[in-house]
């Protein structure tokens, strides 16, 4: 006897829609792709926010900052920078991320297009004052303190404060991850600087060349300890970013290597 050939409900649907499987594929892939943007925090849709700057003309103001960079000029980040408020710096975890920017609402103050900054700073709350007046970055406001010159590409100066919309984008940088040995023996302090794709770093591990991987603690921003005694060790540095993305970048610095120095890794 002749089998019966059964019909899956999928298959009905796509009959009475004029489907077929290699289009189901499809769909399938996009939504597959467009939920890892999302996972990922990129191509995501906008969020409300204000930004004011500081700084300075020159952005002299903006240099250290809590996620220690230092200078930011010499560290490649230049004036596209931004102080981020409690509810977006994460106890510094939010160091270095990116965010495309652009001012809304207000047509007497905004200026067309969008710039994109990374996070090098920690704009306080001010608790003396309202947060409707001057005390913008008091959580729970989300809140970007600009330095002026790149605030001055988005919005006119005299407005002070705007209205703005963001969204996290990925990093773009020139060259590999810098890494800025600090400290002294048996306390190590690595500065992590210039991280593309995510930008901001959640996990670091060194090894040297007479040891296994060991994870480092975060002292503060970006920078990461081990209190392990390396020297005389060529080092590796495995680093994990905010998406689950992972770089390792072998023997990066040399077994010469000597405290204060900055060494060139892998890029994401």
């Amino acid at each position: 006897m002749r089998k019966k050939l059964r019909t899956s409900k999928v298959g009905i649907f796509l009959r009475l829609y004029g489907l077929d499987m290699d289009f189901l594929g499809c769909i399938i892939i996009v939504a597959l792709l467009t939920g890892l943007k999302i996972v990922e925090g990129f191509g995501g849709g906008w969020s409300n926010a204000h930004a004011t700057f500081y700084g300075g003309g020159d952005a002299s103001g903006t240099m250290g900052g809590a996620c220690g960079y230092g200078n930011l000029y010499g560290q490649g980040y230049g004036t596209n920078t931004a102080a981020l408020s409690t509810a977006l710096f994460n106890n510094g975890l939010s160091c270095g991320a990116c965010f495309e920017i652009k001012c809304v609402n207000d047509k007497r103050w905004c200026l067309p297009g969008s710039i994109t900054v990374t996070a090098t700073n920690f704009c306080p709350p001010n608790n003396a004052l309202p947060n409707n007046a001057g005390g913008w970055c008091n959580p729970p406001l989300q809140h970007f303190d600009l330095s002026q010159p790149v605030f001055q590409h988005m919005a006119q100066y005299k407005a002070g404060i705007v209205p703005v919309q963001y969204r996290r984008v990925a990093c773009k940088k020139s060259g590999g991850m810098r890494f800025t040995i600090n400290g002294h023996s048996y306390f190590n302090l690595v500065l992590i600087t210039n991280v593309g794709g995510a930008g901001d770093v959640v996990s670091v591990s060194i090894k040297g060349s007479k040891t296994g991987w060991q994870a480092m603690s975060r002292n503060w921003g970006q920078n990461w300890q081990s209190n392990n005694y390396l020297n005389g060790q060529a080092l590796s540095f495995k680093v994990t970013t905010s998406d689950g993305h992972t770089v390792v970048s072998n023997n990066a610095a040399p077994s010469n290597w000597a405290f204060g120095q900055t060494f060139n890794g892998r890029q994401f």
